[in-house]
């Protein structure tokens, strides 16, 4: 009876190893997951702020359409002679926010119809997408009302 009573009076206290390690795996897969959540939060708050600043553009572009219907404001960036007076100025700060919004690959573009304007930027969201050379869109399309009393003049 003394060699049992010995026994169960050295019972183990505490954690083993085996114990410790399963531990720590759960808590490093855990902060991997966390690191991960953050890093993706990182990607689309960027891409969100691209597309804002993309949108502030294109309406500011499409005021001054609006501001200044009698003049032709179709534009491409890729190219073509810029009219002059305040549709080149126009133009000019339309063409340098977007070179500084996206740099020397983002593109812009003013398409319009008779009553109907289009503004189009295209930008490169590399750190979104999971592919280098990605480009995002926004095209906005916006109904222009006609001034008659200018259109009368």
């Amino acid at each position: 009876m003394g060699r049992m009573a010995r026994s169960h009076k050295y019972r183990q206290c505490g954690m083993t190893l085996i114990e410790v390690m399963v531990a720590t795996l759960i808590l490093s897969s855990g902060l991997l997951g966390a690191a991960a959540v953050q890093i993706s939060a990182l990607k689309h708050t960027d891409s969100a702020l691209m597309t804002s600043q993309a949108s502030f553009i294109a309406y500011s572009m499409l005021d001054r359409v609006r501001a200044n219907q009698q003049a032709d404001y179709l534009y491409s960036s890729a190219g073509g002679a810029v009219p002059s007076g305040v549709v080149n100025q126009d133009l000019n700060d339309f063409k340098r926010n977007i070179l500084e919004f996206g740099g020397e690959t983002a593109t812009g573009m003013i398409a319009a119809t008779d009553r109907e304007v289009s503004i189009t930027l295209e930008w490169s969201d590399a750190r979104r997408a999971s592919h280098i050379g990605s480009r995002q869109t926004l095209t906005l399309t916006s109904q222009i009302a006609i001034d008659t009393l200018a259109a009368a003049l």
